[in-house]
C-alpha cells in the first residue's frame, strides 16, 4: 500500500542526536554558541569592528521533504508513536486535525510547524498510511541541571538568575544559544570582553540532560586611552575629569571606573555636553564617540570627536508671567544668573526649579515654566525670558511600587512627596527620587508618570527600584593623635525585616580609650514623621597625660526628632549615665582629686536645625544653624544648664574650590547651689583648634600643669578647599586653616591656684583629607600664632579610621 512520509528536523534534534550514548558523559554542543561567544563584539556606538575569524555557521534546519502532490485523503484513524513524557492525546491535540478531516499536503506541513512550535520535540515524521494518519515524534530532553565551570569573577548565583534555562524545563539549543549571550552580556556590562563561553551536554537516563556552561573568563578589558579630537579650549586633563570613565592606572584597583562600559559611554557624552554648556558653549555639538577594542580584546581606545563653537555670556534676563496675581517683578529676585556672567546650562535649569517651586509654595501647584531663549551669534549674547503660565491640571491617580522584594511599600511611599489625589508637580517627584536614594536600601530608583487610561487629567505615578544589600559589617584599624593605634569594628542593619528601621552595634578599642554603641533607630514611628532612637554605651578614656585621670561612662540614650519641612528639625533627648572618675594620680590637681568617683547624670536636652547645605557630607554651598540646650538635675547627682551654638556656612569659589566659614559658642552654668564638674566644662585645642595639643588652649592648674576646661568657650575657623592635582577618584583633598578660640576658666577651683586667660588664641596652617578605602584620614600642620606661654603646642595633627 502507498504510503507518504512527511518529515521536518530543527536545529535542536541535530544536537541531541550527536549524544551518541548515555556513557558519554560531556560532550561540547555545536559551535554556533562558542563561535558567538567568541567572535560577537558588544554594541558601541560608531565602533569599528576588528576583522575577526568568521564564526562558524549554526545547523541549518533540515528542509522539509513531502511527496509530489497528490489528492486529499480523508482519514479514518490517527496513531502516535515515540511518546514517551507526553501523553498521547495531548500530542494529538497540537495537530489539530481529527478523524473524517481531508489530509492533503498543505494539512500535512501545518500539522508539523504546528507540532515544532510546541518546541517539544526534535523530530517529528508523519506517514500516511492509506487512510490512518502515523505521526511519529522524538521528543525534546528534559533539564536535570545547570551548572557553570571557570566563573571566578560572578558568582553561580548571579549567573543563574540571567539564564533562561532551568531544571525541569524542556531543552532546546535556541535557549541554550541565548543562554549564551546572556552570560556574555553580564562579562561585558563587568567589563570583560575576552570572555568565551562553551556550553556542553551530559545526557543522563530518562532523556534527561545537565547543561554545563563552561567559562574562560580572560583579563579586564580596561580604558588604555581616552582621547578628545577638536577640544581647544579645555586641556585634555580637563575634560578628562569631566567625565566618569578613566584610563588604566596602578591606583585604580579598587575602582571599575577604568573598565570600558558601553553605558558609561552613554553617560560620559552626556556628561561632557553639560561640561560646556555649564562654561559658556551653547553651540557645543559632539560628533561622535567611537569605542575601539584592541586586537587582543584586552583593552579599548575611547575617541570623542567634538565641535566646541563659540563662548557666550548672559544678556537680558527676565521674568513674564501669565497667572492672575503673580507679578513678574516678585520672580525677578529668583533668576540665579547675572546679566555679563558666562552662560551656564545649570544656572537656568536652577532658576527654573527655584520658580516652579516658588509658585507651588504660593498655590500655584499647576505651572509650565519655560525659559525663552534668543541668542546674537554676532555678539555672542544669549537673552533669556523665563516664561511662566499655567500649566495643565494633572492629578495623581495612583503610585505604583515595583522591585521592592524585602522592603515594605510604605517604607518608599512615606519617602514620596505626593499622594494619590494630589497635584501633580515634577520638582516634588524629584525631590521624591532624591529622598528614596538616600535611604540607602536601592542600587537604582526610578521614579516616572504615565498618562492615566480612566481620565486624560490623572497620572500614575511608577516607582521602579532595585534593592541593595543593607547590611555591613566593618573592621578599620587606624591612627588617632588623640587615642593612638585603634581598631574599630561595626555591624549595622539599616533596614531589618524590610522595615527602614536600622540596627547598629560599633566597637572601638584603642590604647587610650575603648568605646562600645548599640543603638536602633526608627524612622518613622507610629507611621508619622517622627524619628525615634534608642543607643546604649560603654566609654572609657585614658586622659592621664592630659590631666592625670581615667573617664569612664556608662549608660543610655534615648531621642525623638522631626521635621517640620524639608530644611528645619527638632529634636528632644534623655540621657542617663554613670560618670567614674578613677585611677586619679596623687599629683593631679585638687580639683580632680576631689571630685574622683562615682556620679549619676540624668539629662534632657533640646535641639533645633536650620540645615541648607547640599551636602551633609561633603557641602560645597549652603548654611547649616543649629541650636542646643541640655538641663541636668531630673535627679541624679548633678545640676546644670548648658547651651550651645553652631553656624557653618559653605561659599563655591570656583570649580571644586570651597571657603567654609564656622563658628561655635557654648556655655555651661551649675543651679541649685551644686557646681560644674570639671569634666563637664569645654576644653579648647585639639580638633577645634589646631596646632594646640588637646585641651592644650585651656585653663591649667598652674601647679600640676593639669587641663580644667572652661565653663564657656567660643571657636571659630576659616577654611579653604581645593583640589589637591592629583586624580579625583583618589579622593585626597587640600585645604588651607585658620582657627581661633578662647575659652573660660572653671567655677570649682576653690583656692586652686590656675592659669587662666579669655584672650583668644590663633592657629594657621595647610591640611590634607583622604577618604580611603579603610576610613577618612586627615592630615593638618598647624602653627600657632597667638598663644600664652602655659599653653601645650601641638604641630603635627594625624588622625585615620573612626573618631573617638
Amino acid at each position: 500500500m502507498r504510503s507518504r512520509v512527511y518529515k521536518m528536523v530543527v536545529a535542536s534534534a541535530v544536537a541531541i542526536n550527536t549524544v551518541a550514548a548515555p556513557q558519554l558523559h560531556a560532550q561540547q554542543l555545536p559551535a554556533p554558541g562558542a563561535a558567538a561567544a567568541q567572535q560577537q563584539q558588544p554594541p558601541q556606538p560608531q565602533q569599528p569592528q576588528p576583522q575577526q575569524p568568521q564564526p562558524q555557521q549554526p545547523p541549518q534546519a533540515a528542509p522539509v521533504v513531502v511527496a509530489p502532490p497528490s489528492p486529499a485523503v480523508v482519514i479514518h484513524a490517527i496513531r502516535v508513536e515515540g511518546s514517551g513524557r507526553i501523553e498521547t492525546d495531548t500530542i494529538r491535540s497540537y495537530l489539530n486535525v481529527t478523524e473524517g478531516d481531508r489530509v492533503d499536503d498543505q494539512v500535512i506541513n501545518r500539522v508539523l510547524k504546528s507540532l515544532f512550535a510546541t518546541a517539544l520535540f526534535s523530530d517529528a515524521k508523519v506517514t500516511l498510511d492509506g487512510d490512518t494518519l502515523v505521526v511519529k515524534v522524538t521528543e525534546n530532553p528534559i533539564v536535570n541541571r545547570v551548572a557553570f565551570e571557570g566563573n571566578q569573577k560572578i558568582e553561580d548565583k548571579q549567573l543563574s538568575s540571567e539564564v533562561q534555562l532551568k531544571p525541569r524545563q524542556v531543552y532546546t539549543l535556541t535557549k541554550v544559544q541565548e543562554d549564551v549571550q546572556r552570560i556574555l552580556d553580564v562579562y561585558r556590562r563587568s567589563g570583560r570582553y575576552a570572555v568565551s563561553v562553551v556550553p556542553k551536554l551530559i545526557q543522563q537516563p530518562q532523556n534527561r540532560v545537565d547543561v554545563v556552561f563552561e567559562i574562560t573568563e580572560g583579563a579586564s578589558t580596561t580604558i588604555r586611552r581616552i582621547n578628545f579630537i577638536g577640544a581647544s579650549n579645555f586641556s585634555t586633563s580637563s575634560l578628562r575629569e569631566a567625565i566618569s570613565s578613566r584610563e588604566e592606572r596602578w591606583y585604580r584597583f579598587l575602582s571599575s571606573s577604568d573598565t570600558y562600559d558601553p553605558d558609561r559611554l552613554n553617560y560620559d557624552s552626556d556628561l561632557l555636553r553639560r561640561f560646556y554648556l555649564r562654561h559658556g558653549y551653547s553651540d557645543f555639538r559632539l560628533v561622535s564617540s567611537v569605542a575601539e577594542l584592541t586586537p587582543d580584546r584586552t583593552g579599548f581606545y575611547i575617541t570623542f570627536t567634538i565641535e566646541e563653537g563659540e563662548r557666550y555670556k548672559f544678556g537680558a534676563l527676565s521674568v513674564t508671567s501669565g497667572l492672575k496675581d503673580v507679578s513678574p517683578q516678585s520672580l525677578s529676585g529668583l533668576i540665579e544668573p547675572s546679566q555679563g556672567d558666562w552662560y551656564n546650562a545649570d544656572q537656568v535649569e536652577n532658576t527654573v526649579q527655584k520658580i516652579t517651586a516658588e509658585l507651588g509654595a504660593r498655590g500655584y501647584p499647576f505651572v509650565d515654566v519655560r525659559p525663552r531663549v534668543r541668542k546674537d551669534a554676532k555678539k555672542h549674547i544669549i537673552d533669556i525670558t523665563f516664561d511662566v503660565q499655567e500649566g495643565a491640571r494633572v492629578y495623581v491617580e495612583r503610585i505604583d511600587i515595583t522591585g521592592n522584594v524585602r522592603t515594605l511599600d510604605k517604607v518608599v511611599r512615606r519617602e514620596m512627596l505626593l499622594a494619590e489625589g494630589d497635584a501633580f508637580n515634577a520638582a516634588r517627584i524629584r525631590r521624591s527620587k532624591e529622598r528614596i536614594q538616600n535611604l540607602g536600601f536601592f542600587s537604582k530608583v526610578d521614579v516616572t508618570n504615565t498618562p492615566s487610561e480612566i481620565a486624560p487629567d490623572r497620572t500614575v505615578v511608577h516607582v521602579a527600584v532595585v534593592e541593595q544589600s543593607t547590611g555591613s559589617l566593618s573592621f578599620g584599624g587606624g591612627y588617632s593623635t588623640s587615642l593612638g593605634p585603634l581598631l574599630n569594628i561595626g555591624l549595622k542593619e539599616k533596614n531589618i525585616l524590610g522595615s527602614g528601621t536600622e540596627v547598629h552595634v560599633n566597637g572601638l578599642i584603642a590604647v587610650k580609650g575603648t568605646q562600645i554603641d548599640l543603638g536602633v533607630t526608627q524612622p518613622y514611628i507610629f507611621d508619622r514623621r517622627l524619628t525615634g532612637s534608642f543607643d546604649f554605651f560603654d566609654t572609657s578614656q585614658n586622659l592621664q597625660t592630659q590631666s592625670q585621670y581615667d573617664l569612664s561612662q556608662l549608660g543610655l540614650n534615648t531621642g525623638l526628632s522631626w521635621a517640620y519641612n524639608e530644611y528645619l528639625t527638632e529634636s528632644v533627648a534623655y540621657t542617663l549615665a554613670q560618670t567614674t572618675v578613677a585611677n586619679v594620680a596623687s599629683t593631679a590637681s585638687p580639683v580632680i582629686q576631689q571630685e574622683a568617683g562615682v556620679t549619676v547624670l540624668s539629662q534632657a536636652s533640646h535641639s533645633v536645625a536650620y540645615d541648607r547645605r547640599d551636602s551633609t557630607i561633603d557641602p560645597t554651598e549652603g548654611y547649616l544653624i543649629g541650636v542646643g540646650t541640655d538641663v541636668a538635675g531630673l535627679g541624679g547627682d548633678e545640676k546644670f544648664v548648658r547651651g550651645s551654638l553652631n553656624v557653618s556656612n559653605y561659599f563655591p569659589l570656583a570649580d571644586k574650590t570651597v571657603l567654609a566659614v564656622k563658628g561655635s559658642a557654648a556655655i555651661i552654668h551649675g543651679y541649685a547651689g551644686v557646681g560644674v564638674r570639671f569634666d563637664r566644662d569645654f576644653f579648647l585645642g585639639g580638633d577645634n583648634l589646631r596646632g594646640f595639643a588637646d585641651a592644650g588652649a585651656t585653663t591649667r592648674d598652674a601647679s600640676t600643669g593639669d587641663a580644667l576646661g572652661g565653663t564657656w568657650m567660643t571657636t571659630g575657623s576659616l577654611e579653604l578647599h581645593f583640589p589637591s592635582g592629583l586624580p579625583e577618584e583618589l579622593g585626597i583633598g587640600t585645604l588651607l586653616f585658620t582657627d581661633v578660640g578662647s575659652s573660660g576658666q572653671p567655677d570649682n577651683t576653690g583656692t586652686t591656684k590656675i592659669e587662666s586667660s579669655a584672650t583668644p588664641r590663633l592657629s594657621s596652617g595647610v591640611g590634607m583629607t583622604w577618604k580611603s578605602p579603610l576610613g577618612p584620614l586627615t592630615v593638618s600642620l598647624g602653627y600657632p600664632v597667638l598663644r600664652q606661654s602655659y599653653d601645650k603646642t601641638q604641630y603635627f595633627r594625624f588622625d585615620f579610621g573612626a573618631h573617638f
